[in-house]
């Protein structure tokens, strides 16, 4: 019997796919980044997903990831520059995760084309049995024909059913000792392009979350009602305060937000900095291992 795809992990994916599609035509010049993340967001639950597997994240220029809009943002597209929009739906708990760069203007069409013939030559690479270091081969070798560095420190990541992050990374460089990828398994492969040095610090600031389920810290009255409707309403996926404000208007989120932070009751994702400010792409897919290789979940009907 062939080994398939969970059929709402197929789902999962082709709704994220047709949600970039539409997110990516809003992308322009002075266009507002928290419009994006709404509309992209929107579009997940409008296709039919059980919910968002996390916030839109929307990153520019040498910002490689962890971008998402908080309340009230008023942050702008610039006229030229490099925009990553990375979004993700779940059907049932099955995830999909799926993202792509654009060029506001033209100036950085290497960078666009070698993150996307990186993702498919990692495609091409997926079988049973494959290592996650070979994986990470095509992807550097496709890289750094166009002159520029995969971003090392970052890796994709497998998929379980309601973990996004589920034990074996694939990374973007080749590696001679990694784990081998097996027949009905799920990953999300993302490579990262940059003319920096393929390092990534993080910001001071955090606008995604996840909940420490088991944290049992004391709290005063207001965080904890944040708090459990926070693991309530997310669970173990990650999340953006910005999603609590509209739950929750009568108390002040900001500050109940850096109270579960200090308390270790939710932990932050910092936005990621490329290491030397380099410029950053990057494109992703969702995959299963099937028995011919990858089953793609993410393709974009524009693809």
């Amino acid at each position: 019997m062939t080994v398939q795809p969970h059929p709402d992990f197929m789902k999962a994916g082709e709704i994220a796919a047709r949600a970039i599609s539409d997110a990516m035509k809003e992308v322009k010049p002075g266009a507002k980044v928290l419009n994006v993340c709404v509309l992209a967001e929107k579009r997940i639950l409008e296709c039919g997903a059980t919910g968002l597997a996390f916030p839109c994240n929307v990153s520019i220029n040498e910002e490689a990831a962890h971008y998402t809009s908080p309340h009230a943002d008023k942050k702008v597209f610039p006229d030229k520059g490099l925009v990553k929009i990375d979004i993700g739906a779940h059907v049932n708990g099955y995830l999909s995760d799926t993202a792509v760069t654009i060029d506001l203007d033209g100036s950085y069409e290497k960078y666009v084309v070698s993150a996307k013939e990186a993702l498919e030559a990692a495609i091409h690479t997926v079988r049973p049995g494959v290592s996650v270091g070979e994986v990470g081969a095509a992807i550097e070798r496709t890289i750094k024909k166009y002159g520029l560095k995969p971003v090392h420190q970052l890796t994709g990541h497998q998929l379980k059913q309601w973990s996004l992050h589920a034990g074996k990374n694939v990374p973007n460089v080749s590696m001679s000792i990694a784990p081998k990828m097996n027949l009905g398994e799920m990953f999300a492969v993302e490579p990262f392009s940059t003319n920096g040095n393929g390092t990534v610090t993080g910001a001071k600031e955090s606008y995604i979350f996840s909940n420490d389920m088991g944290s049992k810290k004391k709290l005063d009255r207001l965080t904890l009602q944040i708090r459990n409707i926070a693991r309530q309403k997310f669970g173990t996926l990650p999340w953006t305060s910005r999603w609590l404000h509209r739950i929750k208007t009568d108390i002040d989120i900001d500050a109940a937000v850096r109270n579960l932070q200090r308390a270790g009751a939710i932990h932050g994702y910092p936005v990621l900095i490329e290491g030397k400010k380099g410029m950053v792409s990057q494109f992703e897919h969702s995959m299963f291992v099937g028995e011919n290789g990858a089953i793609v979940s993410t393709r974009r009907p524009d693809e």
